[in-house]
């Protein structure tokens, strides 16, 4: 018999392996927060990391990767910066490396038989910042789940966890990860039609927020509703990093591989608002 679910809101310490607990917990809210994942030094290569790829893709005037379009704004200071870049650990070793650790693969015992950091497959491992300014254009993400990627590749929603680095303090006033605890349960319909995908920034009754420090990492299953809150503090930004978990059948993405339409839907909302 499985042990009952500790309550909402609970955070946990990653071992050698999921306890009971941790399972039962993402079976019923759909994710899981541990504390400390990362030391210090690591959270500071990773954002590093982040700065010398952002320098390199700008000074190359890279515009997608793979077909994944690369998200483009001001940074704190007005100066040129990308708020999201696919297929990062592609292009550092390091960071790959690091992802690659023997401490995640606790993880994948929860995904299932095989499974894998996508890091060739759909958008590859994401770096995301967060800036909120005045000019900025992506100061927070609508609405969403990971579903309707599922849905553009002809494929109904299948569960695909994804593990998230975060690298600044946030409370709620810091904006940060919001989510529909459970929702990773739905059916079809509420899976499209829940909520306008991406636009859509209103907080939830039910909504919660997930308080990071540095070197936290949490998991959530890509079916669940979910956003990032806009700051409510100007000139501030948010780092995080986000990794697919995948079994089955890889959708690898090569140099040759075209926009899929979810991605040139998205394209077309952000120079409507004026983004990259």
């Amino acid at each position: 018999m499985s042990p009952p679910a500790p309550p909402l809101g609970a955070t946990f310490r990653l071992g050698a392996e999921i306890t009971p607990e941790q399972r039962a917990y993402l079976h019923a809210h759909g994710y899981l927060h541990f504390k400390g994942v990362l030391t210090p030094e690591e959270v500071e290569l990773v954002k590093r990391t982040q700065d010398e790829l952002q320098a390199a893709l700008l000074a190359e005037g890279v515009r997608e990767i793979k077909g994944v379009p690369l998200f483009f704004g001001p940074g704190l200071s007005g100066e040129p910066a990308i708020y999201r870049i696919p297929f990062s650990s592609e292009r550092a070793p390091a960071l790959r490396a690091l992802l690659d650790d023997a401490r995640f693969e606790p993880l994948k015992g929860l995904v299932g038989d095989g499974a894998r950091v996508g890091h060739s497959e759909q958008d590859g491992v994401v770096l995301n910042r967060y800036v909120n300014t005045p000019s900025s254009a992506r100061p927070g993400l609508g609405w969403h789940t990971d579903g309707l990627r599922d849905i553009f590749y002809l494929r109904m929603p299948q569960q695909m966890l994804n593990f998230g680095l975060h690298f600044d303090h946030i409370t709620p006033a810091d904006g940060g990860l919001r989510l529909l605890p459970g929702t990773h349960t739905q059916g079809f319909l509420s899976t499209l039609l829940r909520k306008p995908y991406f636009i859509y920034h209103r907080p939830d009754p039910k909504e919660l927020c997930v308080e990071t420090e540095p070197g936290d990492m949490t998991v959530h299953d890509g079916r669940l509703w979910h956003r990032v809150a806009q700051s409510t503090r100007l000139n501030a930004e948010r780092r995080s990093l986000f990794v697919p978990y995948t079994t089955g059948a890889p959708i690898v993405r090569t140099a040759q591989s075209k926009t899929v339409l979810y991605h040139r839907l998205g394209r077309l909302l952000r120079r409507l608002k004026g983004g990259g």
